[in-house]
């Protein structure tokens, strides 16, 4: 499902401050461990932590 977009800017020294509801429909919460990566063309991803190891535990990748 695709949801309506918020707005951040990347600070000069690339921090980016990812918008409460984001992290509330992600089920992300202030303090969970996350794993980013570029996924190209532009996106990042970013992923709980205990999600990502999993995924690589069962199939062998993020």
């Amino acid at each position: 499902m695709i949801r309506e977009p918020a707005e951040a800017i990347v600070s000069e020294a690339g921090v980016v401050n990812i918008p409460l509801g984001v992290l509330a429909e992600a089920g992300l919460s202030p303090g969970t461990a996350v794993l980013i990566h570029s996924d190209g063309d532009g996106r990042i991803v970013v992923r709980r932590h205990e999600d990502a190891i999993r995924d690589l535990l069962e199939n062998g990748s993020l």
